[in-house]
């Protein structure tokens, strides 16, 4: 699939929601949320680009590295690449409407699932937001794995029981999202959870239980105190606290923290495979990309959400013949160097 043709595409259908910018950087867009931009001032989405723009990659082209391995097992899956689609709902007033909730779900499982990995799935205030991702995830043999918002206690066991009849590879809470408003304009309040409720909810199901939305070391320690199988290093997109640090900043210290205690995901400003490398130099397992998957999918339907992500791969294998790294499972921290103070 041509990526100019399909970019071209996404920027007519998502005109007044996205401009499909040539670098995705949250400038233009700062404090459109509804919208696909950062909270208030943008600076949280910002920064999460800023933080791996701090880093550059060593290259190295003396040695025996002859192949890259992107390969990496994951929640009982081999995926292709350490690379999973971010969960996003929220069609209507974040991207235009012109897919539907359940359309576009699909379209982000099965483009992810055709690339060799697999994508995750929201929540949000209209029922049909979960309820169309848990079926597209069923319907690809639970190829993908269902967020669930930090909902009262009752409300998300029922939501973990119906990914787990989905089938679905693991599953999760976005405790990011504890203050998202429209969840409780609409009667559906979300909320902190204290060490005891996530615990509750880690035993409440049998599938690996992912705690989205950690950015710093001592609650990523909660987490795996609480039982939970992996976390993400995410600060919601920049879309929930305005002049939040980006994912990368913290990362490091998190994953000195916990490191061996469980999976470590990272999410936030992926748009090239050398992000990906970045992220895992600096202590990830596998990386979350979000924002460029809508545009692969209204820009190109699910072939859309796979091109992209297969040039991600791409890009990948090449920083990592560059850099001497023979596999995503064993990156060493020492191919990074600071950037330049500006």
């Amino acid at each position: 699939m041509d990526i100019k043709a399909l970019r071209t595409k996404a920027r007519e259908e998502l005109k007044g929601f996205c401009r499909v910018c040539p670098v995705c950087n949250g400038r233009v867009c700062a404090g459109e949320a509804p919208g696909m931009g950062g909270m208030g001032t943008g600076s949280s989405f910002m920064a999460n680009l800023a933080a791996l723009d701090a880093w550059r990659l060593n290259m190295r082209t003396l040695h025996d590295v002859k192949t890259a391995d992107t390969s990496v097992t994951l929640f009982g899956r081999t995926l292709s690449m350490p690379v999973l689609a971010a969960p996003m709902t929220g069609v209507l007033y974040n991207m235009g409407g012109k897919l539907s909730e359940d359309v576009f779900i699909r379209m982000i499982i099965e483009g992810a699932d055709a690339a060799g990995t697999m994508g995750m799935c929201g929540d949000g205030a209209d029922p049909a937001m979960y309820g169309s991702g848990v079926e597209a995830i069923k319907a690809q043999g639970g190829c993908g794995i269902p967020i669930v918002k930090p909902r009262a206690q009752q409300a998300v066991k029922e939501m973990l029981a119906k990914a787990d009849a989905a089938g679905a590879a693991a599953v999760g809470v976005d405790v990011d999202g504890a203050g998202l408003l429209v969840m409780a304009l609409k009667g559906q309040p979300v909320s902190p959870k204290s060490f005891a409720e996530l615990a509750e909810l880690v035993g409440a199901t049998r599938l690996p239980f992912i705690v989205k939305g950690v950015m710093t070391p001592d609650e990523a320690v909660i987490a795996f105190d609480a039982g939970a199988a992996a976390i993400v290093v995410s600060n919601h997109g920049g879309r929930v606290l305005d002049h939040a640090p980006g994912a990368a900043e913290v990362l490091p210290e998190i994953a000195s923290a916990v490191r061996g205690r469980g999976v470590i995901l990272a999410d936030g400003g992926v748009r090239t495979g050398a992000d990906v490398l970045k992220y895992l130099a600096l202590g990830a397992d596998a990386v979350l990309i979000g924002r460029p998957l809508v545009v692969g999918a209204f820009g190109g339907g699910a072939e859309g959400v796979a091109t992209l992500l297969q040039k991600l791969k791409s890009e990948l294998t090449s920083a990592m013949l560059l850099t001497g790294t023979a596999s995503v499972r064993a990156v060493s921290p020492r191919i990074l160097r600071p950037a330049p103070v500006r």
